[in-house]
């Protein structure tokens, strides 16, 4: 076979999307249940027919491989259809943010160029205000639906246009603590392999189904939908965080991974134990350890039966490149080392790019079949971010004689004082031992001397707390350069915060 043959047999069997195998699931196990509501459910049957009406309704609305398609929309059922359908004819959704204010909306937008808006009930005046001139706006309803049914009576053929794995599949907003947010771009070939891992790590079975309640425009609910229906299990598809729903999830349902979040952790175990929780069989439940108190670690777990994945991923690379550990039944950690991923290598850098010796922090450096394809009209991020053949994260990590891995924190957060570098992350975990402390921030401050000096903000549940307690705490666990040069007590509700939540620290250095 000479050199071009095999070229082409190689393009050939990489046109493989993630619409092919939920279809390939369709055939399998057509009466199977796909996706489930609290009011409805489809069958793989019926979601193939579903999603072949929402094909044509973009079609014969202009939308064609590579162009870009815009949702404004809570967790409903027709959201699922959107990106598979999407996905057939090789169309990139946008997973909108309906919590953005105006202006950062409007962004995300303008930065895909797209051919069109779809938005769920009570979300036209929000997109009205936005003013994004000619792009045509569709409301999920009725009127859709009348749509959707006209067109399947007609029984138009879809365009058969070539696919690739590495084609667009869906674009995930990022946000960080400055600056608008970014359009990280994910493939198919990403999303599949991101679907292998899931089944792979964590022992996920192909039947195990999955409650997706956060929202459809972050990772968890979007990877693991799609993983789901690849695999063949069911989505229970919920708008946001409802107990009462998920309670009845786990009792009744078959769950490969139930996701929990930080902030809910805690309350969720405590209902669940008032309610003498029976869960039916779920594999694990999790994610973001490292943002929440341990002692609701051990509480979710214990109450619920499964053990918790300590994971450290990103939108950019998926579970990789650290979510390999879980955290036993009833367990209150000691430590939140992760282990590596597979499928995907490491490293750890200084700033030339060089590898760190063990026991040293350095900046996650990840390659592999997860990985996004890039930020959405950002070339020069991409370069800088995709230097050297590999992806920086931006997350500073050091890895333990044994393998493990520990995080550290963001470098961009990195403070330099004196030549030393201090990581905030390392103060904030010392001073959140003291269970007075709701919150803890570090920033930076000029200093004439150091250069830089770290600076402690922290929320007290308790007004016993004082600062020279928090003083004491950390003269006794950390090293003198460390040691925050001030503490300030602040409310939460005066902590700036981004539309998703995360503390802006730039504001919080303007107080300075």
């Amino acid at each position: 076979m000479g050199s071009t043959q095999v070229s082409k047999t190689i393009e050939a069997a990489s046109v493989v999307t993630v619409w092919d195998l939920v279809s390939a699931t369709a055939d399998k196990a057509p009466h199977a249940i796909a996706v489930q509501d609290q009011e409805y459910g489809f069958t793989y049957a019926q979601l193939r027919q579903r999603v072949d009406m929402t094909a044509l309704f973009l079609t014969q609305h202009g939308l064609k491989r590579g162009d870009r398609l815009t949702v404004l929309a809570r967790n409903c059922i027709q959201y699922v259809e959107l990106q598979l359908a999407a996905a057939k004819l090789g169309v990139i959704l946008a997973a909108l943010n309906w919590r953005l204010a105006d202006a950062e909306l409007r962004h995300c937008i303008t930065l895909v160029d797209p051919k069109m808006l779809i938005c769920q009930p009570g979300f036209e005046a929000k997109v009205q205000n936005l003013n994004i001139g000619n792009l045509p706006v569709h409301t999920l309803g009725d009127k859709y639906e009348a749509e959707l049914s006209k067109l399947a009576e007609e029984k138009t053929v879809l365009p058969g246009d070539g696919r690739s794995s590495e084609d667009g599949l869906v674009i995930l907003y990022t946000s960080g603590t400055t600056g608008l947010p970014k359009g990280a771009l994910v493939s198919h070939r990403a999303m599949i392999a991101r679907s292998m891992c899931f089944t792979s790590e964590l022992s996920i079975k192909h039947d195990a189904g999955f409650v997706a309640w956060a929202p459809f425009y972050h990772m968890a609910s979007m990877d693991h939908a799609l993983a789901t229906l690849m695999r063949g299990g069911t989505v229970y598809v919920v708008d946001g965080y409802q107990p009462d729903r998920l309670i009845e999830c786990l009792e009744t349902a078959h769950i490969g991974w139930f996701v929990v979040m930080p902030g809910m952790v805690g309350e969720f175990a405590a209902l669940c134990k008032k309610r003498k929780v029976k869960v039916k069989d779920t594999a694990v439940c999790g994610a973001m350890a490292d943002l929440v108190p341990k002692e609701d670690i051990a509480a979710v777990t214990k109450v619920l039966g499964v053990p918790y994945v300590n994971t450290f991923g990103a939108t950019e690379t998926g579970l990789p490149p650290a979510t390999g550990a879980l955290i036993d039944v009833g367990v209150m950690p000691k430590s939140l080392s992760k282990r590596q991923s597979a499928f995907c290598e490491v490293r750890l850098l200084d700033p030339d790019d060089n590898d760190v010796p063990n026991g040293e922090p350095g900046e996650v450096a990840v390659r592999g079949p997860t990985l996004f394809s890039g930020y959405w009209n950002a070339d020069k991020t991409n370069a800088h971010d995709f230097r050297n053949g590999w992806f920086h994260m931006g997350d500073v990590m050091r890895r333990n004689e044994n393998g493990t891995l520990d995080y550290v924190d963001r470098v961009k957060y990195l403070i330099k004082s004196g030549g030393e570098n201090i990581y905030p992350a390392e103060i904030e975990q010392v001073v959140l031992k003291d269970m007075r402390v709701l919150e803890a921030i570090v920033v930076r401050a000029f200093d004439k001397k150091w250069g830089e000096v770290p600076v402690l903000f922290v929320v007290r549940n308790d007004a016993t707390l004082t600062t020279q307690d928090l003083e004491e705490l950390c003269k006794r666990d950390l090293s003198n350069y460390k040691r925050p040069k001030d503490i300030r007590f602040i409310t939460e509700k005066n902590l700036p915060r981004s539309t998703t939540g995360k503390i802006q620290r730039h504001l919080l250095e303007k107080l300075l």
